[in-house]
Order: C-alpha cells, then sequence, then structure tokens
C-alpha cells in the first residue's frame, strides 16, 4: 500500500512497509538508521555528566566577578588595591545594645568577644579590623606638653566606673562618633576587611561558609544566658553577606525548579492527554539541564545567584522545542503513520526550524558576552552550553525516543478529533486568529500595535539605569539584611556607600603643598553635591593637626606652606587613620560618603569628580577614579547603560540574520522581527511602571526574550510560508500552520510564563524581577506572534505563492 501525496505531492507518512529508511538527508539517516547507538550514546554521557555535576559543581560567588574589570574606574582601583584595603570587600558589623548603650560592662564583653572571633575568621585581613577593641584605634588631643594620645579601648579596661569614664573621654577625643560608634551611643561598628583568598589554604573565601559563621556569631551573641532577652542586636552588611544571603535563598531554587517542571508537565498532559509522550517531554528537558551542569562542572565553572537561573531557561526552552516534536508525532500517528515514520517526517519538518530558533536562542545568551562584567560572560556562557546540548536532546534524541514509544494511540485520534471538531474552544479561538488575515482586521491589528509601540517608546524613555531603591536590591526591602542596613544608616553618620577619588603621585609626592590644596579642593567640591554625606581626606586631618600642634588656636585649621608641617602633621594622622595614605605616601583617597547609591546620586558625583580630575590632573599628580562601594557601582552602570543599546542591536542584527536564511525573504524578516520589537518595548515600560532599573540582573531580560521568543514566528511563519509558495491562499496557509504548529505556541507560551512566573515568589528581589518581566515576554512574544504575524502577513506576504516559485527552506506539514 502506498502513501497518498499531499497538495505538495510528498509521501503522507504511512506504515513502516511502505517507507524508505534511505530516505531524507544524511543526518535523518544517520540518527535514525543508528537509533540504538545513538540512544547508548546519550544515556552514557548522561552518566559521566551527571556524575561531574553531583560531584564536582559548586554554588559560590566572587567579588571580582562583579566587577567590569574593563572599564578605566575599575582598572584603577585594581591596580592600586592594595593600598586602598578599607575600600574594597569588607564586612560591617554593628553590635547594638537594646537595653542600654555602650557603656554598659556587660556589652563592651559581648563586644570583645565577636570582635575576638571575627579576627580569627578564615578570609579576614586580621591587620586591619577595626573595631572599639581594635589597638589600631586610637584617639589624640592637645596638651601643654604638645599631643598625647593612645588606643581608644583603655589598657587596663575592666568594667569599673572608672574605666568606663576613661573609655567614654577617649570615644570623644577619638572623633569617631557616627563611624565606629553610633551617633546615639547605643551601638558600636566592627569593619571587618576580606581578602580575596584564605591565607591558610589559599582558596578563595567560601561565601556560604562566611555567611553561616557570622550568623552562627549572631545567633550565639544575640540571646543572654536565660536564652529569653536579646543580649545584643547583631546588624551585618557588606558584599560578602549579601552573597550569603543570596547562596541561602538560591537553596529554594530547586523547588521553584520543581514547581515549574510540574505545571510544564501537566500544561502538556492537559493538551496532549498522553503519558508516555508528556514524560519523555519533560525527561529530555531534565537531561539538558543535567548535561548542562555536568559541563559546566567540567568546565571548572561555578554557579552564582545570576547563573542558577539558566537551567530554568534550558529547561523551559526543551520543554518548547520538545512539545513542538511531540505534536508532529501525534498528528502523524492519527493519520496511520507508523510511529518511526512519523518521527523522521517530524525530524524532516521540524528539525531546521528547530536549529534555527535554538541558534537564534543562542544568539540571545551570546550577546551578553560583549558585556564587560564576568558574572554575566559566565551567565552567557552556561546558557550557551545549555542551548547547545539541548540540539542532541531535544531535536535529535527526542524524536529517537518517540520513534521507539510513539504516543497513546487515543491521544493521536483525539488530537485530530479536535482539529476536526465543531468550531467551539479552541477551534473558535483559531477562527478568530484567522481573521486577522483580512484587511479589517489586520488594519485594526497594526494600528493597536503601533499605539502599544509608541505608549512603550514614551514610556520607556523614563527607564533608568542601576539601582533605584536603598539598600541591597538584590533582596527584598523586608529581607534581614536590607532591615541590617536601613538601622546602620538611620543610626550612623557614615554610609556604606563610599565613592573615592585616588590620588596619586611620586613618591612622597601626597605631602606636597599642591598636592593636598588640590585634594581639598576636590572634597569642597564633592561636599556640595546634593547625596554626598560628608568627604574624608588627608587634608582635612593635617589641618586639624597642624592647628593642634599650635594651642588648637583655629587660625591654623589650614594647609600650612611649610613642608615641615605638612611631614608632621601627615605622620600623626598615620598613627590614628593609617587609611588616608600608602606606606609611601604615593596614593591617597578622597573619600565621599553618599547617602544611596542611586543611579542619579552616582551620576552627580561622577560627573563632577571626573571634571576635576580632568581639569586637575598633571604629570606630577593624578586624580584616578574610582574606588569604594559607589565607586564600583558607578563604573557598571556605565558599563551597563553602554552594553544596553550595544547587546539590543546585536541580539536583533543575529535574529534579523538568522531569520533570513531561513525565510530567504526580507518581508517575511520584517513580519517575524515586528512583534519582538513591540514586545522589548514593551517591557521597558513594565520596568518603569514597576521600578526596575537596568543593572547586572536584568540585563540579560530582554536579550534573552528576543532569543526565546523568535522561537513563536520561526514555528509558524514557517509552515505558513511553505504552504504559500505552493500556492496555498494567505488564510488557509496560516490556518495549517495553526493547526500545525500554532496551537503548540500557545502551549509553550502559557508553560514557558508558567515556569518562571514562580520566581515572582523568590526571596531574592532580582529573581523576581526576573521572573515577571521573562513571563511577561514569553506572552507577548506568543500573542504578537499569532496575531501579529498575520496582520503583517496580509500585507507584506499576500503574494508570497504567487511570486515564488523556489522550494521553501523548510518543508511545509505533510499532513496539515
Amino acid at each position: 500500500m502506498h502513501a497518498a501525496t499531499d497538495s505538495e505531492n510528498q509521501p503522507r507518512p504511512g506504515g513502516l512497509d511502505s517507507f524508505d529508511p534511505h530516505t531524507g538527508s544524511r543526518l535523518e539517516r544517520l540518527v535514525f538508521n543508528h537509533r540504538r547507538a545513538v540512544i547508548a550514546l546519550c544515556a552514557l554521557i548522561t552518566l559521566v555528566l551527571g556524575f561531574l555535576a553531583a560531584t564536582r559543581l559548586t554554588l559560590n560567588a566572587s567579588f571580582e566577578r562583579m566587577l567590569p574589570v574593563g572599564h578605566p574606574y575599575i582598572q584603577n582601583y585594581l591596580e592600586n588595591r592594595s593600598e586602598l584595603r578599607a575600600l574594597g570587600n569588607s564586612l560591617r558589623i554593628v553590635v547594638a545594645n537594646p537595653g542600654g548603650d555602650i557603656y554598659d560592662p556587660k556589652y563592651q564583653e559581648t563586644l570583645r568577644k565577636i570582635n575576638d572571633e571575627l579576627v580569627l575568621t578564615p578570609g579576614v585581613d586580621r591587620a586591619w579590623v577595626k573595631s572599639l577593641w581594635s589597638p589600631a584605634v586610637r584617639w589624640t588631643e592637645v596638651t601643654e606638653e604638645g599631643f598625647r594620645g593612645g588606643p581608644v579601648m583603655p589598657d587596663n579596661y575592666d568594667g569599673s566606673p572608672k574605666a568606663t569614664e576613661q573609655l567614654r573621654g577617649n570615644i570623644a577625643r577619638a572623633g569617631i562618633v557616627g563611624s565606629l560608634v553610633a551617633n546615639n551611643f547605643k551601638s558600636s561598628m566592627i569593619v571587618v576587611p576580606l581578602l580575596d583568598k584564605d591565607p591558610a589554604t589559599g582558596q578563595r573565601i567560601d561565601y556560604s561558609a562566611l555567611s553561616r559563621q557570622i550568623e552562627d556569631i549572631r545567633a550565639r551573641h544575640e540571646h543572654s544566658a536565660d536564652g529569653k532577652t536579646a543580649a545584643v542586636e547583631v546588624h551585618v552588611i557588606g558584599f560578602a553577606k549579601l552573597v550569603g544571603d543570596l547562596i541561602d535563598g538560591l537553596m529554594r531554587v530547586a523547588l521553584y525548579f520543581a514547581f515549574a517542571a510540574a505545571v510544564a508537565a501537566a500544561i502538556i498532559y492537559f493538551y496532549t492527554r498522553c503519558v508516555r509522550s508528556t514524560a519523555l517531554v519533560i525527561a529530555c528537558s531534565l537531561v539538558a539541564v543535567l548535561w548542562q551542569l555536568g559541563l559546566v562542572a567540567a568546565f571548572g565553572f561555578e554557579i552564582d545567584p545570576y547563573s542558577i537561573l539558566v537551567p530554568f531557561l534550558v529547561f523551559a526552552i526543551g520543554v518548547s522545542h520538545g512539545a513542538q516534536k511531540m505534536n508532529g508525532i501525534m498528528q502523524d500517528i492519527a493519520r496511520g503513520a507508523h510511529r518511526l515514520v512519523a518521527a523522521r517526517y517530524t525530524f524532516r519538518r521540524l528539525f531546521l526550524a528547530g536549529l534555527t530558533a535554538l541558534l537564534a536562542d543562542a544568539v540571545g545568551f551570546a550577546v551578553l558576552m560583549v558585556i564587560d562584567i564576568p558574572v554575566i560572560k559566565d551567565l552567557a556562557l552556561t546558557a550557551s552550553i545549555g542551548v547547545a546540548v539541548l540540539i542532541l536532546t531535544n531535536l535529535i534524541l527526542l524524536p529517537v525516543l518517540l520513534s521507539y514509544i510513539g504516543v497513546s494511540p487515543a491521544a493521536a485520534a483525539r488530537s485530530l478529533q479536535a482539529d476536526a471538531a465543531a468550531p467551539r474552544g479552541m477551534n473558535r479561538l483559531w477562527q478568530v486568529l484567522e481573521r486577522f488575515t483580512e484587511r479589517r482586521w489586520a488594519t485594526g491589528a497594526v494600528l493597536v500595535g503601533a499605539a502599544l509601540m509608541a505608549l512603550g517608546v514614551a514610556t520607556g524613555h523614563h527607564l533608568k539605569i542601576g539601582d533605584l531603591d536603598a539598600g541591597a536590591p538584590e533582596l527584598r526591602a523586608s529581607s534581614r539584611y536590607n532591615r541590617d542596613n536601613a538601622y546602620i544608616t538611620a543610626n550612623y553618620s557614615l554610609s556604606s556607600d563610599q565613592f573615592a577619588v585616588i590620588v596619586k603621585t611620586e613618591k612622597e609626592g601626597c605631602l606636597k603643598y599642591q598636592t593636598l590644596v588640590e585634594a581639598d579642593r576636590l572634597a569642597w567640591q564633592l561636599q556640595q553635591i546634593d547625596g554626598v554625606q560628608t568627604t574624608v581626606a588627608l587634608p582635612d586631618a593635617v589641618r586639624r593637626i597642624t592647628a593642634g600642634s599650635n594651642e588648637g588656636s583655629p587660625k591654623w585649621l589650614t594647609i600650612a606652606r611649610n613642608q615641615d608641617v605638612l611631614n608632621y602633621g601627615a605622620q600623626q594622622a598615620s598613627v590614628n587613620n593609617p587609611d588616608l595614605f600608602n606606606t609611601e605616601c604615593s596614593v591617597m583617597p578622597v573619600i565621599a560618603y553618599l547617602a544611596d547609591h542611586r543611579a542619579e546620586t552616582l551620576d552627580r558625583v561622577v560627573q563632577a569628580s571626573s571634571a576635576f580630575a580632568e581639569q586637575q590632573s598633571t604629570p606630577e599628580r593624578q586624580f584616578l577614579l574610582a574606588a569604594g562601594s559607589a565607586g564600583i557601582d558607578a563604573a557598571t552602570n556605565i558599563v551597563v547603560r553602554q552594553a544596553w543599546t550595544q547587546m539590543l542591536l546585536l541580539v536583533y542584527a543575529a535574529v534579523t540574520v538568522l531569520c533570513f536564511i531561513t525565510f530567504r525573504s526580507w518581508r517575511a524578516v520584517v513580519v517575524a522581527i515586528v512583534p519582538l520589537v513591540l514586545t522589548s518595548f514593551l517591557c521597558e515600560a513594565l520596568m518603569v511602571a514597576l521600578g526596575i532599573g537596568v543593572k547586572v540582573a536584568t540585563l540579560p531580560v530582554v536579550a534573552l526574550g528576543v532569543g526565546i521568543g523568535i522561537d513563536y514566528a520561526l514555528y509558524l511563519l514557517s509552515v505558513q510560508l511553505a504552504q504559500q509558495r505552493v500556492g496555498v491562499p494567505l488564510r488557509e496557509a496560516y490556518r495549517r500552520a495553526l493547526q500545525f504548529t500554532g496551537k503548540v505556541v500557545v502551549l509553550v507560551g502559557v508553560t514557558l510564563a508558567a515556569g518562571v512566573v514562580t520566581w515572582a515568589f523568590s526571596p531574592i528581589k532580582f529573581q523576581a524581577d526576573m521572573g515577571i518581566l521573562l513571563a511577561f515576554m514569553f506572552v507577548w512574544n506568543m500573542v504578537g506572534a499569532v496575531i501579529l504575524i498575520p496582520a503583517l502577513s496580509h500585507f507584506l506576504l499576500q503574494g508570497v505563492g504567487s511570486r515564488a516559485t523556489r522550494t521553501a527552506p523548510l518543508a511545509a506539514a505533510t499532513a496539515v
């Protein structure tokens, strides 16, 4: 019995006895004529990579990998990092006395224990730890005999009233109220600088382990002996603690992953009512995730708080492509094809479309490599690895497995019955969508799309670069970290947002009069900027010491021209505050303490600092931006601002090229790209509405949305064009495309959105933001595809069948 032929005069899938296994492309023959070898090879790869993922994969983060290392500001900081210990990676730990003040002897004993435990914590730069119990924290006063000083904590402190009164006086003389001591005297701060590597092991700091140690210290000291009343309250901020909290929050990712898999399985099963095919689609997508994690471990990469989201996306993309393959095989089996024949014909029809779509996904990830931030490059690389393995697991392995297992006969029959049933339910929706090929409906859709795009452009114009919230925007405002940050900001005059301009000179050059004067002018200019709390620099200390050396007369609160006076002032300043310059006096920072790290604040400080540096830098002295946490944030914002436009142009250029290669028609490319552009503008408008800025965490979202969103157009438009090119009218061609791939496009859009929307419940705010934005883009890309593609096709592709005589690059469905 010979197979029937369709409108393209190609054989309709039929029985196995009438199928020639030597037909098809070379790849098809290689795969399906050696099915057992393919399955065995994939099983072996799964075992090996699964073992690597289980034994070598680590979850950590790196301070340096968060830095845009190619930016001049960061290069300046890294070149002088060893001279700027206080401006690097550090923890700020505040110990508060809820029932009294810092002069309570019990409080001081607890503070001493916490200080000692922190000094002995692995990864801590012990020589630079500062607290009331640190010998390096000193006081100075002017007497008739000259300067007198010593450590703030008296050597003979025993908690007695006399020792406590002496401590009170030393704190007042040291001028540390508002920095190391709270303005209300109810708490004090321990500043804990961190090393890049643990000197004992030579390994990078394990931020998760460090965070657990800090939490252990907090838990042991926050309660009194009776375990009921709070002895002290411990508040901790800093990059290491932030990353530790992020990693702790990521432990819940497994739950979201399981929920996403369950939702995807439920949606696909509801569509197919076939257990075996649903299980295969989910299983192959999970295998892809396992392969990806195994390869990441094999290449020596780590999973960090940003790349942890990639397995979600790989799984969702795998489900998307797997559902298309399963749908094609199910329809062919329903028409009487043997499961092997159905698998091979589906492979022929959809492999190139799937490959192009995955390449578009890979492009969406790969363009992130242009962003000069290592953590984003790692995300791009791990995601590209995941997309690459999907080509094997979901485009090759899944059809091979389905060629053995097939689908449920009842489910296959039901799929055809649904297509042939009376126009109700989904069929009624298809009839509505078909009408967008008519001029009236097409015109309305295009006008609405244009209005939405105008709205998106107008609203997106207000999109901000950088953080828009106080505290750590990676976490929710109610998180313990942000509550700790709010407490410290409210009770201390100097914030943790430091912006430092590095003044670099020749050896002993920072002591020269002109250098000190210019540094003092810079400090004064920064103080006039809205958002700057105060500044700290060597000229301030030299000025105070000079006055103190002259009986404290305010007339001497100046920078003297006499070099000996300046040398004496700097020498005295180094005793109490060695952070003001390095040992060679060739590097000194001018530090501005900012009220927040919002983009507007950073922009004002950067503008003023860079203008000053450009005008006043000379061969003898250079003013280099920038160090400190706020300086790093400013450099990151600059890189993100530059990468935002560049990334969008690259991803759209690459997707356009891929679409042109696939469709061989510039008109078809326009039809495919316009819905993506609309969604991108609407996504920017949504970010403005939700108060989400463009930053490291949200930068990848639009690129990913475009790369993944083009899948819809590729699957839908490829079938429509192939039908049109053999003479089928537009409306009928679009109807067939809807029946064959369109309904799965809708299914996939819902599945992808349902998978990522679960992130909205994450305690990590940037995960929640990414989940909301990606879900929005997945849904809108799907809606735009099924509405705007037929509408734009009416105006641009109406005459494809009459004009085109060449064979389409993708064969149409043989049984639609």
